[in-house]
């Protein structure tokens, strides 16, 4: 079950690592960019070293019995490291590259220090999933737990601190993503107290493997799902709501273009469906055959018009939502004056100009609602009632 939850944590990372691989070879100079494509690789090399399966095959291959264990150790603390000089990175400030040199140079110590603990450490029993509590009273191996656990943690702790403090200061996608970073992070210290709790446990007598493999495996993988996506939410949300708004726009214009289908059909003033489409371009041609239509109707009834508006207005004191009620009712008028053969507009109770894109969706939505259509077509030409609007 611990390598399943590894390579699925893993794979989320990598997808994450996999979005941002473009940017970072169109400007692989930005040091921030290059920070969060090392931190999503790290972590999911951490996930990947540590799987249950990938130990047994690094001492297989290695001939060494516990060869994984400190090749896994040196990739969290670089994964560690690499997460705070983001966070400093990301901050910006006069003393940006020295303080990232001394985070880096800090955890190449630590580095040194796992590889020497272990050489001359004596780790002679495989131990694929529980090596932190076997080993817990083993000399130098010990040490060398407790090194890479205790850096992992400063480092969490550390950047959780700094991402929800950070948090306070600012607004909008930067905001989301510190906050998510930062819970991420906190999760993640889990991984480390749970290691730590089950190794002092060990020291005690006690026997508490389950927390240092089981659950200490699951708040990793969980705070590493959360810092992935904190560090993507800034550079991809108001990509996302590029794409979102149009789409959403589209759909609601929707009751209006089903309301213009009889002249759309008939006239046939639908330009061709683009293909592919992107949601910008089908809201351009949604917009593009409403306008059609309403320019092939070219004069609305000023009458159904202003008393609908009128009664919006009484019942809503909304001045737009009147306007789009209007809209609504002219519009359903004249589209059943189409359907029953007769031209669309009376000429003696004048006319109106044709709505801009921008009141087009209230029209869309004044159209939804009930009894809207059958006010404007009463053949005393009504206006909606008031429960109606």
């Amino acid at each position: 079950m611990n390598g399943l939850v590894n390579y699925f944590s893993a794979a989320m990372l990598w997808l994450g690592l996999t979005i941002k691989a473009p940017d970072l070879v169109r400007h692989w100079r930005d040091p921030i960019l290059r920070a969060i494509c090392a931190v999503m690789a790290l972590a999911g090399l951490c996930f990947t070293l540590g799987s249950p399966p990938t130990v047994g095959a690094i001492n297989r291959i290695s001939g060494i019995s516990n060869l994984a264990a400190p090749v896994t150790y040196a990739s969290i603390t670089a994964y560690s490291a690499t997460s705070l000089i983001l966070i400093v990175y990301w901050k910006g400030g006069p003393r940006v590259g020295r303080v990232a040199r001394f985070l880096a140079a800090a955890y190449g110590v630590v580095l040194i220090g796992i590889t020497t603990l272990f050489t001359v450490g004596d780790a002679p029993v495989e131990r694929r999933t529980d090596f932190d509590t076997y080993y817990a009273t083993t000399p130098l191996i010990a040490a060398m737990i407790v090194l890479y656990l205790v850096a992992h943690l400063a480092a969490v702790v550390t950047t959780a601190l700094w991402s929800l403090r950070w948090a306070r200061q600012v607004q909008g996608w930067l905001r989301a993503g510190l906050l998510l970073l930062g819970t991420g992070t906190v999760v993640g210290a889990g991984y480390s107290l749970c290691k730590l709790t089950a190794i002092t446990a060990r020291w005690c007598g006690s026997d508490w493997a389950p927390l240092g493999t089981d659950v200490a495996t699951g708040l990793a993988g969980l705070g590493a799902l959360l810092t992935v996506v904190g560090i993507l939410f800034p550079w991809i949300g108001p990509s996302v709501m590029t794409w979102l708004l149009p789409w959403q726009t589209y759909r609601r214009l929707a009751p209006l273009e089903r309301e213009l289908e009889t002249v759309l059909a008939r006239q046939n003033l639908r330009l061709p469906r683009p293909w592919p489409s992107s949601p910008a371009a089908l809201l351009i041609w949604r917009q593009t055959s409403i306008h059609n239509a309403l320019n092939y109707l070219d004069a609305f009834d000023r009458t159904v018009f202003e008393t609908a508006h009128d009664q919006s207005l009484a019942a809503t004191g909304s001045p737009q939502q009147a306007q789009a009620a209007g809209w609504a009712a002219a519009i359903t008028a004249a589209m059943h004056q189409i359907r029953n053969g007769r031209p669309p507009a009376d000429p003696t109770s004048g006319s109106l100009r044709v709505p801009d894109a921008a009141e087009l969706v209230c029209i869309a939505e004044a159209l939804s609602l009930p009894g809207t259509s059958a006010a404007a077509t009463r053949p005393d030409r009504a206006a909606p009632t008031r429960d109606a609007v």
